[in-house]
């Protein structure tokens, strides 16, 4: 029953409230904008703020900021440290387990790196990286969209198949403008088809050329071009005898006496000797997303202890290496446009809160004998409150909603006819409701107090 009479109660509230509003359609219009000004402009920055931060995340995350480095660790004997990758740990399976039970990892790629001549035709070329790797290494490098052809394939890895992908500073040095799909460039004397061109990507924070890259299995890449550990040097240029030589696996220790009869050079390409090589020189990994780089290191550090069999105490014989400048600058980019997205909006809804609270005291005034015929016939002082206060809300929420659409369609223009990116923002739509509400009965209570404290017969002298 009491909860029958409060809803009735409630409900003759707002048939008050609504009437009252009716009475000065215009003045209720304006006072709503406001608020309708306010609301729009937050829900049109936010979209639009919210598009603009992905665009920056794209880009940034483009340039490797969720990027994890594996690298092997160091050597050392009688004192002496020998550097980074002069001991060979990684392997094929650590990529293939770390991206399977990782779960803040996305993807990973094993890497073999070679520095050689890349040669077409007449033309001769030496790429800044020749990597060998697994087709995963796309998605690892945001590298999924290329230019022209398509990817190698695991099976390709698993044949050790003799087919690449071209960066675009590769493309223009050796083919000069023509398409490279189809065409065999040799590496190290071993003749690679071209399947695919890369999408330009241009040069990373450190200068250097992302597009001068040739990319193929590294099963390939280990046992035709590199043949031993990571070679940092220029092979080509190491290469006494340039390109009459026909590279094989056979001479695996060169020096010895020979015990018995050579095969010639073709023989040996024809049929080389398939020593399975199972370290790799790095693992590249993606992690889930730039804030879980850090969740992803510990993931992986773990891992790679126990596959290692490394005890309590022990030093990794590993290393890994993130983008950590990278991830700082992405931060502190997104921070900044959300605090000024944040002061836009408590500026627009406190200008739109006063405007409330100025056409209230407005109503309070025109309404006094109202006000005091209302009190001399048995209205409490909270039934007054009440009543004020919720004309307030309701205009706040009237303006909050007319505000929620209007922002809607400017978001929604600006990307159809600027182009800019924009993405819807639930939580603004949400939030922009809530503070319509909460603005209503801050900047509504002080109007609706003081008529409360009105004495009625004062108010039904009130000229």
């Amino acid at each position: 029953m009491t909860a029958w009479l409060s809803a009735r109660l409630h409900a003759r509230i707002l048939r008050t409230a609504f009437r009252a509003l009716r009475r000065n359609v215009m003045r209720s219009a304006l006072t709503t904008l406001g608020i309708i000004i306010g609301v729009s402009a937050v829900i049109a920055m936010m979209e639009i703020g919210n598009g603009t931060s992905s665009f920056i995340k794209k880009s940034i995350t483009s340039m490797g900021v969720d990027n994890l480095l594996v690298a092997p660790g160091s050597a050392a004997s009688g004192g002496v440290t020998f550097g980074a990758g002069s001991v060979m740990t990684l392997t094929p399976e650590d990529a293939d387990a770390i991206f399977r039970e990782c779960p803040a990892v996305r993807a990973t790629a094993p890497v073999v790196r070679a520095r050689t001549q890349v040669i077409y035709g007449n033309r001769n070329w030496v790429p800044t990286f020749i990597w060998g790797t697994t087709p995963s290494f796309l998605e690892v490098r945001n590298w999924g969209n290329l230019a022209e052809g398509e990817p190698f394939t695991d099976q390709d890895v698993r044949n050790a198949s003799k087919v690449c992908l071209l960066g675009q500073t590769l493309v223009r040095e050796l083919f000069l403008g023509q398409s490279p799909i189809g065409q065999e460039v040799r590496v190290q004397n071993v003749a690679f088809k071209v399947v695919g061109v890369l999408a330009p990507k241009g040069a990373n924070l450190m200068g250097m050329d992302q597009d001068d890259v040739l990319l193929a299995p590294w099963t390939t890449i280990k046992r035709r071009v590199a043949g031993t550990n990571l070679a940092s040097v220029n092979q080509s240029a190491a290469s006494s005898s340039g390109s009459s030589s026909v590279n094989t696996l056979s001479e695996l220790y060169p020096g010895k006496e020979n015990l018995y009869p050579v095969p010639s050079q073709t023989e040996l390409a024809n049929t080389p000797t398939l020593v399975r090589f199972t370290n790799v020189d790095q693992i590249m990994v993606a992690a889930a997303s730039p804030n879980e780089l850090e969740q992803a290191i510990r993931q992986i550090t773990q891992l790679l202890r126990e596959r290692h069999r490394i005890g309590e105490g022990e030093l990794d014989d590993f290393n890994i290496r993130d983008m950590t400048e990278m991830t700082k600058m992405f931060s502190s980019t997104t921070s900044r446009i959300t605090n000024l997205l944040l002061c836009v909006a408590f500026i627009s809804l406190i200008v739109g809160g006063v405007g409330i609270m100025n056409i209230m005291m407005v109503s309070v005034t025109e309404r006094t004998r109202e006000i005091g015929l209302r009190m001399a016939v048995g209205a409490r002082a909270r039934d007054i409150l009440r009543q004020f206060l919720v004309e307030a809300v309701v205009l706040c929420m009237l303006g909050g909603v007319i505000g929620i659409l209007l922002g809607r369609g400017s978001s929604l223009l600006v990307r159809a006819f600027m182009q800019w990116p924009t993405e819807l923002s639930v939580g603004a739509i949400v939030a922009s409701v809530a503070v319509s509400v909460t603005v209503g009965v801050i900047f509504g209570y002080y109007p609706a107090w003081k008529a409360s404290r009105l004495d009625p017969i004062e108010a039904l002298r009130y000229e």
